[in-house]
């Protein structure tokens, strides 16, 4: 619903900026340029929206007045700007080329946008906030408590967290009703508790609304919490036989765009490979061993980005961010995901395809499926180019970050659509182009 609100106010601030555009510019004769504007703009409109979902001004997670939400807001504004002057300069099909006009609009727009956002994130953060209590401590509970309390864009107010112990039992009722809360969390050992499970039976009149620990830290983290969930869990929220007509459109897509993008690729492997060679000795293309769908093995193929030798004396090791073995070419590779291209070949194998978790190393699949549990249920559908984890997080180099990319993947896999792969394709464009710019 917030997200909903949100749309509906970023459009109703770019339809106002460009009614008072117009009647500042033409108050005599408003109706006949109204008319005039109103086509191409709402186009200009539909590519400003896509680059704000594509920059997640529409992620309530970032919904706070602080510096990372106004840099955010501006460089998208700046980027929607700057795509309405190429729009209106270099494609002359409408009648109207409004240089004064653009101005104007785009300086209307930018202060109506920023207040009207402000106003939103203020409101969001003290208002619309439900009261939740937590029943149950574990280490997913308490990562809870802490996520809400550091986010309290979320919508939620801990007032709360209980554990199980006979005391704090007794004073549930009076919590909920001295609290008014809205919302209990519980965790799963709250179960074992029959005179906590009892208590609940007799708030049901306060209409209080009783949520699963791990569904509600998915809601509000877009991650699966690895020690809420069992095996029943995979049973109820990864049964992949719905997904069929889903994975027949996916792989129909895959081969559709992958076809296209390949034959653009084959115009610039000259240039690209050129440059490697130029850069350090070495082939251009770097093939490594990857598992891939049901524990499968097999080749990936990219532009080369470390030198020849990286791992001759050290062998298989995690790649870090300012990683000593890339060259210089290669960071600049890295940073705009071009030394990823070359895997669209196994894609159209039918290998990988464009969203999904990351392919792991056999190397350290075998060390990652011992230490984590439920690791190797990643491996259900095929690896990606592109997927949740990757744009969700941080460049992974350890156990710990695999755990922690593991639960976005198993998010992905629950919910994976149409829908949200183009979102994730939309916003590893947005990561490349940036990363491009530092």
């Amino acid at each position: 619903m917030k997200r909903f609100l949100l749309f509906l106010l970023d459009v109703g601030a770019l339809y106002l900026a460009l009614l008072i555009t117009l009647f500042v510019r033409y108050k005599d004769n408003f109706g006949y340029n109204y008319d005039l504007h109103l086509i191409p703009f709402t186009l200009i409109f539909s590519l400003w929206l896509i680059i704000f979902y594509i920059t997640n001004l529409y992620d309530t997670n970032i919904l706070r007045n602080n510096i990372y939400f106004y840099s955010t807001l501006f460089r998208s504004i700046t980027a929607a700007s700057v795509i309405s002057i190429i729009f209106f300069y270099l494609i002359p099909y409408f009648d109207i080329a409004p240089k004064t006009n653009l101005f104007i609009f785009i300086l209307i727009s930018l202060g109506l946008v920023i207040s009207l956002r402000s106003i939103f994130n203020n409101i969001n953060e003290k208002k619309f906030k439900k009261p939740l209590l937590i029943v149950g401590v574990n280490p997913q509970s308490l990562e809870l408590a802490k996520f809400i309390e550091e986010n309290p864009q979320v919508g939620y107010e801990l007032k709360y967290i209980l554990d199980l112990t006979k005391e704090e039992v007794r004073n549930i009722n009076e919590i909920i009703k001295k609290e008014r809360i809205n919302t209990i969390v519980i965790a799963p050992e709250t179960y074992q508790v029959p005179e906590i499970i009892n208590m609940f039976y007799k708030t049901l009149e306060n209409k209080v609304t009783f949520r699963n620990l791990s569904s509600f830290y998915e809601q509000v983290t877009n991650r699966v919490p690895l020690g809420a969930i069992n095996q029943i869990w995979f049973l109820e929220n990864l049964s992949e036989g719905g997904k069929k007509t889903y994975e027949e459109l996916k792989r129909f897509s895959d081969l559709i765009f992958a076809s296209i993008l390949g034959i653009i690729i084959l115009l610039f492997i000259p240039i690209i490979a050129g440059l490697i060679k130029l850069s350090s000795r070495g082939p251009v293309f770097y093939r490594q061993k990857r598992v891939g769908q049901n524990g499968q093995t097999f080749e990936i193929i990219k532009f080369r980005t470390m030198r020849a030798d990286a791992e001759k004396e050290t062998g298989a090791v995690w790649a870090q961010e300012n990683d000593p073995r890339v060259t210089k070419l290669g960071k600049l590779l890295r940073k705009t995901r071009v030394d990823e291209l070359p895997q669209i070949w196994n894609i159209l194998k039918g290998e990988m395809s464009f969203v999904g978790p990351r392919a792991e190393r056999p190397e350290f699949h075998e060390k990652l499926k011992e230490a984590i549990p439920f690791y190797e249920e990643r491996y259900i559908i095929k690896p990606g180019l592109t997927g949740w984890a990757q744009i969700g997080y941080r460049y992974g180099s350890s156990v710990n970050d695999a755990a922690e990319k593991l639960q976005y993947d198993l998010y992905y896999i629950k919910n994976r659509s149409l829908v949200l792969d183009l979102g994730i394709i939309l916003k590893t464009l947005n990561i490349a182009l940036r990363q491009a710019g530092r």
